[in-house]
């Protein structure tokens, strides 16, 4: 796909039979912090930048016509740099904390997530510009802070630093970090398991419950403006909520630092991953790993279950050490699969140079994103997973499809890469 062969369809994506239930295309709500005239550049696989408006940037929606993008406007400089720290080929020894990991695997449960996902997707949006998303970032602050003076002791308590990293859209202050303070006092390393807690629609500034997953019908896009959605990337965000809570409660006491991020604007186009990794590499940060977690609910009826390891555009070694995750912990397999340039937020970490992994609840194939294919040629469709993205329909209860037990099978890993690279202090 060519770059230039967007450009005509900026008109055609306004001009398509998209049905909107009588809302104006172009109409911001109150409830909206966006200038539309903003101007934004956008970098695409294999091109040179773009310089595009928020209009321009909402009326083609890239992410809903199956094209991953970079929002660099303030991240221009965000590139791998050979600092001693990111210039070492890292190695990943096989799962050895047995002992560790099982005990605390069996304190999971499927009751925390399911009543946060219901709280979570009940904001009309989590846009990264609207006044709910901004809401729904300081209930999930909230809760944060909540789980850990519930389950954890005093002293880790004084070792978890929970913070707000400032954006200046909307949504601020939406990335959340719970640090658990390693003990080396050799080593900075740091371990990131991550999330992304914004949502979006086909039309952004429609309803977005943001669950788990896109409703397409084959010739028309239908939006219902009185849901919202809950998978993408609500299942992933309280997925790690789990196995934070896991930790804690059982004392974990790392060597390395272990961070959970909620990133902002993935939506956007990473706008909020690639500014905290913008600032690690500022700073230096030794960041040993990065796991992203997105859309981790979904079991497409007839199949079965499995965990997508994203294979592509992730680092192999790491990736490696993933699977192994898998078939020692988890009670399913995993699937390789790819899911393209710019897929998650997993990828601004890999562009500062870090390694990074990803794993989605289910198989991603090759192939024409059908419903929009009169606009682009997608990179990817997802095959297994769910529909429902970027929808009014992307809703917790929608299908049986939607499982929290194979939600579960996703903490286990987050608690499983915790423990194995984050070590345990004697």
């Amino acid at each position: 796909m060519k770059l230039l062969s967007i450009l005509p369809f900026v008109a055609l994506a306004i001009a398509g039979p998209l049905d909107f239930s009588g809302q104006a295309p172009l109409a911001v709500e109150d409830s909206f912090d966006l200038d539309l005239n903003e101007r934004r550049l956008i970098q695409l696989e294999g091109h040179d930048p773009l310089w595009m408006s928020e209009r321009d940037k909402a009326r083609i929606n890239l992410k809903a016509q199956g094209i991953k993008f970079f929002d660099i406007t303030d991240t221009q400089e965000l590139h791998f740099t050979a600092s001693p720290a990111m210039n070492t080929q890292r190695t990943y020894p096989a799962p050895n904390s047995t002992e560790k990991v099982r005990p605390i695997l069996k304190t999971l449960s499927s009751d925390g997530p399911k009543k946060n996902l219901e709280k979570f997707t009940s904001f009309r949006t989590r846009h990264y510009r609207s006044d709910t998303g901004k809401q729904s970032q300081q209930w999930l602050l909230s809760k944060i802070s909540e789980i850990t003076a519930e389950y954890a002791g005093q002293a880790m308590k004084d070792r978890v630093l929970i913070h707000e990293y400032n954006h200046p859209w909307g949504q601020n202050s939406i990335v959340q970090i719970a640090r658990i303070q390693g003990s080396s006092t050799t080593d900075d390393g740091v371990v990131i398991i991550s999330a992304h807690q914004d949502s979006t629609n086909l039309w952004p500034f429609l309803p977005a419950p943001g669950a788990d997953g896109m409703q397409f019908t084959p010739d028309i896009l239908y939006v219902d403006i009185d849901q919202s959605f809950p998978e993408d990337d609500g299942s992933g965000s309280v997925t790690i909520l789990e196995s934070y809570r896991a930790l804690i409660a059982a004392d974990f006491q790392p060597v390395n630092s272990v961070e959970f991020h909620w990133y902002s604007a993935e939506e956007g186009g990473l706008l909020g991953s690639q500014a905290v990794a913008k600032s690690y590499q500022a700073d230096g940060v030794n960041v040993i790993a990065m796991s992203q977690f997105d859309m981790t609910a979904w079991v497409k009826r007839g199949t079965n279950e499995e965990v997508g390891v994203i294979t592509d555009y992730t680092d192999p070694a790491l990736t490696n050490f993933n699977k192994q995750l898998i078939e020692t912990y988890l009670d399913i397999p995993f699937v390789e699969t790819k899911c393209g340039y710019a897929c998650s937020d997993h990828a601004s970490w890999g562009k500062a140079g870090y390694p990074s992994v990803f794993t989605i609840g289910a198989l991603i194939s090759s192939g024409l994103l059908k419903p929009t294919s009169f606009l682009f040629n997608a990179e990817s469709s997802f095959e297994n997973s769910n529909k429902n993205i970027h929808s009014t329909n992307d809703r917790i209860d929608i299908s049986d499809e939607f499982s929290f037990s194979h939600m579960l099978e996703f903490s286990k890993l987050a608690v499983a890469f915790a423990v194995e690279l984050g070590g345990w202090t004697k």
